[in-house]
Order: C-alpha cells, then sequence, then structure tokens
C-alpha cells in the first residue's frame, strides 16, 4: 500500500481521455418523434386519445397566429 502512494505521489494519477465527440445519426430515439405516434395510427388506445389532444390543442383559437 505504502508503495503504491509513493508511486502517486512521485507520478501521478493517470486518468483515461474521452472518447472523442459523440457522433449523431439523425435517427428519431423516442416513440413520441415518431409519425405513427404522433397521429395515433399504431393502435395504441393512450397513443389514439393523446392524438386527439394534440389535435384539439393545435386547433384552439389561441394557438393560430393573427
Amino acid at each position: 500500500m505504502a508503495d503504491n502512494f509513493d508511486d502517486i505521489l512521485e507520478l501521478g494519477i493517470v486518468f483515461k481521455g474521452s472518447k472523442g465527440p459523440k457522433k449523431d445519426d439523425n435517427k428519431v430515439k423516442t416513440k413520441a418523434k415518431k409519425k405513427k405516434y404522433v397521429t395515433g395510427a399504431h393502435g395504441s388506445g393512450s397513443a389514439k386519445q393523446k392524438a386527439k389532444y394534440r389535435e384539439q390543442r393545435a386547433n384552439r383559437r389561441s394557438q393560430h397566429k393573427n
């Protein structure tokens, strides 16, 4: 243990470098962004209900530009 401690004091601790920049493939990573899920077309009752609410929100007067 003391030998390791002396090595650390003399040489320091070396950490690994980063892997580099993260590459982005421009892929859709979540269901919420997929067209079928947003429109409720894939059959899920929950998705259909959410699509209905999205449509209602989009059609509100407050959401339209003057």
